[in-house]
This record gives structure tokens, C-alpha cells and sequence, in this order.
């Protein structure tokens, strides 16, 4: 990457040179963002995942900016365009826009107006026009263009035709459309409204049935709402712009007088205006707003995706899953400490009959046999009902019931990773090892899907989806990699995620510890084919092993620093064992001896923390929920203080799951006592909380909730 665009990135995100400098290099060399802001704190300053992340998404546009550059340069060179003003120009512009502009004259068009004129030979005339002088008789010199065979009959078609060219000058001009586009940004206005006969059809976009607002005021989700309606034909969509202030700028620019000919410019000024660039801007306008809007929904979806992700695990304790049905019963499956399948069968405790008691006796007999420590059960139809019936039963003490968010687990059930691990089982059987393991460890198992299915998203499905992958997977590469990876545990999926890996090395990794059993040492990865020492550099130290040969293993330390921490434990008088883990030894390091001109404090101070408490997961302690008595929207009433589950955050507010198999919202407005810009600084996605129910419309299935501490509750359901 040029100094330039270094320069340019340090001065964009405010940071230093050397520190973008350095992010450049790294990357350049294969690093991952993970890495470079674990292991490589002394080059980039301790730059953190977000800065990092930002450094490389921008060095990347600026590199799509100048190939741009290039391709344009190419195309005015090989039709003998260039000048030496043109190439300036274009090497001068620092934005796409701006580039985008200068290269409009010259651009290859489709025939317009404009380019029939100019064959008919009335360029000439338009330049005369366009010089504006008093003398200029535009009829009689006109006239002289006249030329039936050219197609050119009269006066009229002349001047029209020269008026074509002249508002096609006009609307190629970088310095108005820079102008124009300023003003649409700042007092254009956007407006809605349903499209004639669809108002029954689209009743879910009522809200935009007649709708405007600034431009400069409209927010994402408004926006995708809107494109939503519009592309079902529900909604019209429109940009207008102050007119009387788009015609100021552009007669101040081109019309220099008052005489005939200006008159004929200002005619061609108008349908410039209306006709080209009217048209064309607001379509920008559009397009950057959508931009806008979709670089705002994702950066939402990614922050409700870590959350889901670093959802509080339940951790390695024997589990039974419930996948809940009425009719076609509940599928059972029981899991041991590491999610394996032991067995599986189905019970019917909501079809009557001695099936109810069959139920009983089935899942209390495992219960006991197998020591479950949790029953998890799924969140979907007959989710409520089953879990109230759990609860009910003999269960051993301490046995935690546990309700788990299933969205996406029969995505999984059905998809080639889950049919790889369970050959010889149904759907039914999949979808409920889905639900506990989640319980066991929501990232380990949330990985194998596609994140766009798990249903934390806003408007996923309308936004750039190669922007929406990108951001979803340096999403989950961020928290697989936080967390750190049990090595001889780990399934593809989960290792596919680490830091230099990738899908080939990580079916690879599994391959080789099929064949030749559990890891010993992070070394040992070396012999895995194709993982050469690049990547074991990249994905070492997110690595863990525990219980093996080399008790570091089992840390976040990277293999880079091993014989720095032999130095410290051989300072101690101690072995690297007797260290790991020994608060009081760990405490005695000095640590500043231990600074050189390539390891200095961050680094150590890290390192330290590792000795402290190895391997430590970052994750929060797994803690019970239990919904209140209410199965129903119908059970609903106002005033009712209610425990729930956050589960998606958007921009205009939250969705809280209180039981009752429709979510509530919690408007913007109703977070908190005090005024709320974003709603993620008030509320994280599987965060815990206790809501005022304040309305409930059967008719629309939609519940209002506050999180407000004034609203008192009139019935305290808990």
C-alpha cells in the first residue's frame, strides 16, 4: 500500500502514521485483525480489533479508488482524451464521486438528445448560445443550421437541438453536481406513498402510506422499511429537492446576461435540470442512503451477533434437550459433558392419555440415570407448555430448566454439516442436539449456520450481502477467537473460525486427530497437512490444550513467548507449572526486566494475566431464567411487571421475549429514564430484564413494553 493512502488513513481515523503503516504491513503479510490485536501490540500500538479492522476496509476502498483511477487514465489514453489538465484532474480526485464526475464528459454514453444534435451538426450553434452575447440574434443565427436533409427542418429544431447539447453540458458539470448533491443532502426531501389499489395488500407498510421527512433526518431502518415496500410495488419512493435553489445554483453558474441568448441557456439550464440531473442525483441520493442504511443495520446485526455468540455457556455438564410439539410430541435426546449423543427417543406429554405419564416416567428415568444437570428446552411451538410440564417432574436436585432460543436449529437439522454428524438420524433428532448443545456452549454450536438465520438481524436480507458477510464473519471470527478453541474437541465448523485456518485446514486438523489421536502440544500441529508455519504463527495461540505436555498450552500465551515465561519461572526458582496458574508467583514478576526492543509491557502485561488465570473464558457466568406464569398474549394485561429475554436490538428499540410466543417492543423511547440515541448502550441481546407491559393489540399480535423505572406496574406477575 502507497505512504499515501497511509498518510490518508491515519489522518481519517486519527491515529498514527507508523500505526497504520504497520497494520498495512501485517496485513499485507497474511495476518488476521484477530492476531495483529492479540500478538502484534508493540507494532500497531496496542490498536484494538475495531481500529484495525477500519484501517483494512479503508486501505481497501482506496485501493478499488485507484484501480478506478487507472482504468479511466487507460480508457481517456487509448481515445487520445488525456490532457495534461484532464490527468491531473483525475489523479487529483480523493473520492469515487468526485472521479466519477470528472470522467462524465468523457465518458462513453448511450445516443441522447445531445449526441443526435451534435450529429446533425448544431454544436456550433450551442456554442454561440452558450457564450451569451447581447448581440446574438439565436433565430437568425439559427437559421443558418437549418438543413432538411440532417434533419434539421426549422429554427425551432434547431435551437432545440442546441439547447439538448447545452443541458447536457450543464448536467456533466463536476462543480454543480458536487453543489446539487450538497443540497439534496441537506434540505431534499424523502417521500412516500402507497401506490394506488394496494392500500388492503400492504397494510404492513401503513406506516409510509403518505410519509416524508428531511433527507438529512431519515434513519436506517426507515429507509430499508420503505425500499422493502417499494419493492414489493406496495410504496413510491421519491426524492425531490428544493427546485427554486437547484435553479439558483445553476443560472449563478452559467447564465451570464440577459439578452436572447441567455434566454435560450436558461431555457436549456431548466431542462438540464429537470430532465438529467434531477434524475440522476436523486438516484445517487437513493443509492447512499441505502448504503448509509446498510452499513448501519449491519453494524446492528454484527453487534446482536456477538452478543448471541458470547451468550453466557452453560458449560461441560450432562444435558437433556427437548425439541417441543403438540401434536407430533417432543423429541429427546440426552448429551454428555462434550455434546456427544447417547440416546434419543420421543415422548407426547401434551397429547392426553397415559402418553402424559409415560412421558413422566421416560424423561425422569434419564434424568436420574444419566445425572442431567440441565434440561434444555426449545423456545418454539409447545416451547411454554413443555417447559411447565418439566418443571413439574421428579428431577434431581439442582436440575436446571432452561428455555433456549431454536432459531435456525431445523436450518441446521437439514444441513450437510448436520447430516455429516448424524448420518444415522432423522431431523427431529439433529434439531434437538442443536438445543443442547447450545445450552452447553451457544458459539460452538451457533457457527455451523449461517448467522443471517439465527434471527438477530434487521432487514439482513435487503442489505449488501458481500458487506453483511464480511462483517458477519470478521464477527464471529472476532468471538471464536476471543474465546479461545479447545483443539482436541473442536468441530470444523468452530475451527474454520480461528485465526490462519481456514475450511481446508480445519477439516485437515480433524482428519489428523481422527487418525492419529488428541494433540499433545501446539506443535504438534505442524505435521497436520498443509498447516505450515504461517498459519500456526497465525492460529497457535488461540488454540488451547489441556492437560498436555506443555502447561502453557492450555493459555493464551503464544508459542512466540514460551521462552520468555521459561526465563521467569527460572527467575523464581520455580518450573513453568508451578507458575501457571499461582497468583502469589505470578505477582512477584517484575516485569519491566523482562522489556526488549521487540516484547514490550502490553505484551507482558498479557502475558501475566494468562499466568494468572489460563485460558480464562471471557464469557459471563451462565446464570437461570425462568418466565413469569403467562403462556399467552392473551394473559397479557397492562401494568403487569414482567422478567424477559432481549432478543433483538434495532435502531428505534428492543424485542423481549416474555413467554408468550410473540416478542414485545420496547420503543427507543421506553429504554430508559433518560433520552436514548442507541439502543445497543442500553440493552445487549440474551440480557436479562424486567418490563412493564404498557400495550397489547391482539388484533396485531403486538405487544408494548417499557423499561422505564415510572412505569409502575398494576399487576406484578413473577
Amino acid at each position: 500500500m502507497t505512504q499515501p493512502h497511509v498518510d490518508r488513513v491515519a489522518h481519517e481515523l486519527q491515529i498514527h502514521p507508523r500505526q497504520s503503516a504497520a497494520v498495512s504491513a501485517l496485513l499485507a503479510e497474511g495476518a488476521t485483525v484477530p492476531f495483529i490485536a492479540r500478538y502484534r501490540k508493540e507494532m500497531t500500538g496496542s490498536l484494538d480489533e475495531v481500529q484495525i479492522t477500519a484501517i483494512r476496509d479503508r486501505l481497501a476502498d482506496l485501493a478499488a479508488l485507484d484501480k478506478r483511477r487507472e482504468a479511466i487514465l487507460g480508457s481517456l489514453t487509448e481515445r487520445e482524451l488525456l490532457s495534461d489538465d484532464l490527468r491531473a484532474a483525475v489523479l487529483g480526485a480523493d473520492t469515487l464521486t468526485a472521479l466519477e464526475d470528472i470522467y462524465l464528459p468523457f465518458r462513453p454514453k448511450r445516443r441522447t438528445r445531445a449526441t443526435t444534435a451534435r450529429e446533425r451538426g448544431l454544436e456550433p450553434l450551442a456554442d454561440l448560445l452558450w457564450a451569451q452575447d447581447r448581440a446574438t440574434d439565436p433565430e437568425r443565427e439559427a437559421a443558418r443550421f437549418v438543413d432538411p436533409e440532417r434533419e434539421v427542418p426549422d429554427v425551432d429544431t434547431a435551437l432545440a437541438g442546441a439547447r439538448d447539447i447545452l443541458a447536457e453540458r450543464v448536467s456533466e458539470d463536476a462543480e454543480c453536481r458536487d453543489q446539487l448533491r450538497s443540497l439534496l443532502r441537506e434540505r431534499g426531501t424523502l417521500r412516500s406513498k402507497v401506490r394506488r389499489g394496494k392500500e388492503e395488500e400492504g397494510q404492513k407498510f401503513r406506516d409510509w402510506f403518505e410519509f416524508e421527512e428531511p433527507v438529512s433526518r431519515t434513519v436506517s431502518h426507515r429507509v430499508l422499511a420503505m425500499r422493502r415496500g417499494e419493492a414489493e410495488e406496495i410504496l413510491s419512493l421519491r426524492i425531490a429537492a428544493p427546485e427554486e435553489s437547484a435553479l439558483n445554483i445553476l443560472e449563478r453558474r452559467f447564465l451570464h446576461g440577459r439578452g436572447p441568448a441567455s434566454s435560450q441557456v436558461a431555457m436549456a439550464i431548466g431542462d438540464g435540470w429537470k430532465r438529467l440531473l434531477s434524475v440522476a442525483l436523486e438516484t445517487e441520493i437513493r443509492l447512499e442512503l441505502k448504503q448509509a442504511a446498510d452499513t448501519e443495520a449491519i453494524r446492528v446485526f454484527g453487534e446482536n451477533l456477538r452478543e448471541l455468540l458470547l451468550g453466557a455457556p452453560l458449560g461441560r455438564k450432562m444435558v437433556l434437550a427437548l425439541d417441543p410439539g403438540f401434536r407430533t410430541g417432543c423429541k429427546l435426546v440426552v448429551l454428555d459433558a462434550q455434546g456427544a449423543l447417547l440416546c434419543h427417543d420421543a415422548v407426547y406429554p401434551h397429547t392426553g392419555g397415559d402418553r402424559v405419564h409415560a412421558a413422566a416416567v421416560t424423561v425422569e428415568k434419564l434424568a436420574k440415570k444419566h445425572n442431567i444437570e440441565a434440561i434444555a428446552v426449545g423456545n418454539g411451538t409447545a416451547g411454554r407448555e413443555t417447559e411447565t410440564w418439566v418443571r413439574g417432574l421428579d428431577l434431581p436436585a439442582g436440575c436446571a430448566v432452561v428455555m433456549v432460543n431454536e432459531s435456525g436449529a431445523s436450518v441446521y437439522s437439514a444441513s450437510e454439516v448436520a447430516r455429516d454428524e448424524f448420518p444415522d438420524h432423522d431431523l427431529t433428532v439433529r434439531g434437538a442436539v442443536s438445543i443442547g448443545r447450545r445450552l452447553q456452549d451457544p458459539l460452538a454450536e451457533l457457527v455451523k449456520l449461517d448467522p443471517k438465520v439465527i434471527g438477530v438481524g434487521q432487514y439482513q436480507h435487503d442489505v449488501d450481502q458481500k458487506q453483511l458477510k464480511q462483517s458477519l464473519d470478521d464477527t464471529v471470527m472476532s468471538c471464536v477467537n476471543a474465546v479461545g478453541v479447545e483443539l482436541n474437541s473442536a468441530s470444523a465448523q468452530l475451527l474454520t473460525y480461528v485465526s490462519g485456518l481456514g475450511p481446508t485446514l480445519a477439516d485437515n486438523i480433524v482428519k489428523h486427530r481422527t487418525e492419529s489421536g488428541p494433540f499433545t502440544t501446539r506443535r504438534q500441529l505442524l505435521k497436520v497437512a498443509r498447516l505450515g508455519p504461517k498459519a500456526h504463527e497465525q492460529a497457535a495461540g488461540f488454540l488451547r490444550i489441556r492437560d498436555g505436555k506443555q502447561p502453557l498450552d492450555a493459555s493464551a500465551v503464544h508459542p512466540e513467548s514460551y521462552p520468555i515465561v521459561e526465563r521467569m519461572a527460572g527467575d523464581l526458582g520455580v518450573a513453568v507449572k508451578d507458575l501457571v496458574g499461582s497468583d502469589e508467583l505470578v505477582g512477584r514478576i517484575p516485569l519491566r526486566d523482562y522489556v526488549s526492543d521487540t516484547v514490550g509491557l502490553p505484551t507482558l502485561e498479557d502475558i501475566r494475566a494468562e499466568l494468572s488465570k489460563p485460558g480464562r473464558d471471557p464469557r459471563e457466568q451462565f446464570a437461570a431464567f425462568q418466565f413469569a406464569d403467562v403462556h399467552e398474549i392473551t394473559d397479557l394485561e397492562k401494568g403487569m411487571r414482567l422478567p424477559g429475554i432481549v432478543t433483538n436490538v434495532t435502531n428505534f428499540g428492543a424485542f423481549v421475549d416474555v413467554g408468550v410466543h410473540q416478542d414485545g417492543l420496547v420503543h427507543v423511547s421506553q429504554l430508559a429514564d433518560r433520552f436514548v440515541r442507541d439502543p445497543g448502550e442500553v440493552v445487549k441481546v440474551q440480557q436479562q430484564v424486567m418490563v412493564t407491559v404498557l400495550d397489547v393489540d391482539l388484533d396485531r399480535r403486538r405487544i408494548s413494553l417499557s423499561l422505564k423505572s415510572g412505569s409502575s406496574p398494576s399487576t406484578d406477575s413473577r
